[in-house]
């Protein structure tokens, strides 16, 4: 069983939005602080949105006010709400606990932002 499986990516146009959707299973991931990281060829991934088991969140400044992140602790969701795309949001996202562990990477969701 894939403990992470993010999903709900896609082609949008700049000023669209998308609602990535992160799985996660085959333990309680409740107790942990959760993160949605981004990474395009050649960077590093980036953390961008982070939300504790209690729900306070963090982001980095480039998305802040634009995207937003929450947890549905009962069914083991994790959300990334984007808005207001523009084409440097364009990356393959990804779930993982905050800070993230290596067994955790999943495929991960490509998100592209172009007209």
């Amino acid at each position: 069983q894939v403990p992470v499986v993010e999903s709900g990516g896609g082609l949008v146009q700049p000023g669209g939005s998308l609602r990535l959707s992160c799985r996660t299973s085959g333990r309680s991931f409740s107790a942990f602080a959760m993160g949605w990281y981004r990474q395009t060829p050649g960077t590093q991934r980036e953390l961008i949105a982070a939300v504790t088991p209690w729900s306070s969140t963090d982001y980095v400044d480039s998305v802040k006010g634009r995207f937003t992140v929450s947890r549905d602790k009962a069914q083991n969701m994790v959300y990334l709400q984007m808005n207001s795309l523009r084409p440097e949001d364009t990356a393959l996202y990804y779930c993982n606990t905050n800070p993230p562990h290596s067994d955790y990477w999943g495929q991960g969701t490509q998100v592209t932002v172009s007209s």
